[in-house]
This record gives C-alpha cells, structure tokens and sequence, in this order.
C-alpha cells in the first residue's frame, strides 16, 4: 500500500480552548490559503470562533484530464465535469486517506490538549479519560467544501468518515451512480447514524448546474441522510455573504462552544 500523502494546510486557530475542528476543501486550481483569502474577504467578521480551529488543506497537483491532462491542485481526477460519467475512484480514495490523516490528527490533537488539562486537575490525569475518547470520536470535526472539494467532503464523510459532526458542499454535485449513494443507504438500513448534509448553490451557476447540486440532495436524502439545500438567486459559481453567514449559523448548531462546566 501507498504511502499516505501528507497534505500542506493553513489554519486559523481559535480564539479560546480549542474543542472543535472544520476542514474547508477548496476548489479545482485553487489552493488552502487561497480559499482563506476568499472567506476572509467576503466574510465580515472573518470565519474564526472561540472554540473550533478552521484547517484549510491544499490539494496535490495531479494531471487533471478535463485540462487536457495538465498538471492542477485538484482532489481527484475526473473523466469529465459532468453528473453521466463513472467516478475515477482510485484518486478519489487514495485522497481520502490523505484527508482522513488530517481528520486523526485533528482528533488526536484535541484528545492531548484534553489530558494536558486533566493532567494540571488536582486528582491527575484520569478524571473521566473515557469521556475524553467519547468527545474526539463523534462531533470535533466537521467537513466542507467549495465546487470539487465538496465532492471530496461528500465521499470522506459518507464513506470513510460518517461519525463527523456533518458535511456541508457549496457549489457542488456527485455523480450520478455515486459511490457515496451506496454507502449511504447501506449504513442507513444498519440502522448507523449518518452527518447531516447542508448544502447551497447559486441559481445561475454555469459550471456546476444547480439541478446537479439538487439533485446530489435528493439522492442522498432518498438514501437516508438528513439534508438541507439552499437555492441562492443569481448566484454564479462563487461564494456569497449570505450564504457564509447561514454557514456560519449552521456550524455552530453543529459544534456549539462547550459550557461552563
């Protein structure tokens, strides 16, 4: 087997004790810090909470063959951009072990600074560290993404990663005979718990057409997963204010700020 691809990221760390992660997967040709660069420029405030660190990952540079095969930051490869054509799963899995290696890391990060802090409690380091494995295993992290890295998010948490806190795809769609469809249906009728999908997509986008974007949610929705889709009018293939803001909201439904304990 291949060596897991280590993947650069950029990250901001949050303001206070950190409880909770999201990754933001990026779109084709673009990279982590400049998918940073966007949010921070259309978000007011900026996408940072007091508690969840936000990692942007930048993808591989691959031979990409809607480009004719030349080389581009992209998550996996595909025959064409369109919804009637097989998935290049081979790409597509060995980059989900690459991200699934940032989501372990995540996890296991977050586990040492939680025994780091049971460590300084006057009864030492084994108050409650059950309750410490049960908190990093089921909601730390959340997945996202823009254009293909929502793709890229849908596969990891609907194959590979279904105890994250959720999943949310902007501009995005599957393919029709998704293996991520598959995988949904068959954890949903072993009665396993599935993320919840938040998806938006603008009405006038003319790379990914909102009808793909619709259409991913009504699959995934008949296969068992909990969705909500978004229509944004006169939305092109961009993010927008609003619908970071509503993203915003979304999360921290999803990873609220710990209590006071």
């Amino acid at each position: 087997m291949a060596a897991v691809r280590r993947l650069q990221l950029c990250a901001v760390s949050p303001a206070g004790t950190h409880s909770a992660s999201v990754i933001f997967l990026h779109g084709s040709g673009d990279t982590g810090q400049g998918l940073r660069s966007w949010v921070r420029d259309i978000l007011t405030p900026d996408l940072a909470f007091s508690h969840i660190r936000v990692i942007y990952p930048t993808a591989p540079v691959r031979p990409y063959t809607p480009m004719r095969g030349a080389l581009s930051t992209v998550w996996f490869d595909r025959y064409k951009i369109s919804r009637d054509c097989p998935e290049h799963l081979e790409s597509i899995d060995t980059m989900c072990s690459s991200l699934g290696a940032v989501i372990q890391e995540e996890v296991w990060s977050h586990l040492a600074e939680l025994v780091h802090v049971c460590e300084q409690q006057p009864d030492g380091p084994a108050i409650g560290l059950s309750l410490v494995f049960m908190e990093v295993t089921g909601w730390v992290v959340l997945e996202w993404g823009f254009s293909m890295g929502g793709a890229m998010a849908l596969h990891l948490a609907c194959r590979y990663h279904p105890d994250v806190a959720g999943v949310f795809a902007l501009s995005s769609f599957l393919n029709k005979d998704s293996a991520a469809f598959q995988a949904t249906e068959d954890r949903f009728h072993r009665g396993l718990p599935l993320p919840e999908l938040f998806q938006c997509h603008g009405s006038t986008d003319e790379l990914v057409l909102p009808a793909w974007g619709e259409e991913t949610s009504a699959l995934l929705r008949k296969a068992g997963m909990s969705t909500l889709f978004y229509s944004f009018p006169g939305l092109s293939h961009q993010l927008s204010p609003p619908e970071m803001e509503m993203l915003r909201s979304w999360i921290l439904q999803k990873l609220p700020p710990a209590g006071p304990s």
